[in-house]
């Protein structure tokens, strides 16, 4: 197990080829997916194209990726991402992510993402971290304004199948590195 970066009760670590069963299993969950998708996703595509994008993050970037969250006895809660959207300035990241329904409203989303930000802010040169989630998603918008970034805009996408709620929009959350070291220092 190659761990990424731990915090008092998570540890990050790189996936690896046997986390398909927990890609799926959590994607297979329509809670977890009531934002995201309407459709658990299928496990070809979990083998074949999200596990193998993730493992490609490994390769060509020490500070950036998706990573794998368990506790500290091990148990698989989700994911975390913390990377270069397309097309995003240099020095600009985007923070997500997922986890399963009983890892939810005990601060792990918080712990893992200001541990993150920290990382970033501190290790890699980052001037601004995004995050993005429905504007119906009030969980994960509490999470980003516990970990300081603030509501930028909300914007409307043109969807296929639209999910409940895409009718409200979606929202862009951002903390710069300047507004992270003004914070940290008490102002």
């Amino acid at each position: 197990m190659r761990v990424f970066l731990e915090t008092e009760r998570l540890v990050l670590r790189r996936f690896t080829e046997s986390d398909v069963d927990n890609l799926v299993e959590l994607d297979s969950d329509a809670e977890v997916m009531r934002y995201l998708d309407d459709a658990p996703t299928p496990r070809s595509k979990v083998e074949n194209t999200i596990l193998p994008s993730f493992l490609w993050y490994y390769e060509n970037f020490p500070h950036y990726g998706f990573w794998a969250a368990q506790d500290r006895d091990g148990a698989f809660l989700g994911w975390f991402h913390f990377r270069p959207s397309e097309d995003a300035p240099e020095g600009e990241v985007e923070l997500g992510y997922r986890l399963r329904k009983s890892a939810w409203g005990k601060g792990y989303a918080t712990e893992g993402s200001l541990a993150l930000i920290e990382l970033g802010f501190r290790e890699a040169d980052v001037q601004r971290v995004t995050a993005y989630t429905m504007f119906v998603n009030s969980g994960s918008r509490r999470v980003m304004e516990k970990c300081g970034l603030r509501h930028v805009r909300t914007f409307h996408e043109e969807h296929e199948n639209p999910l409940p709620g895409t009718e409200h929009g979606e929202v862009e959350y951002a903390l710069t590195r300047d507004e992270w070291l003004t914070a940290r220092a008490g102002g």
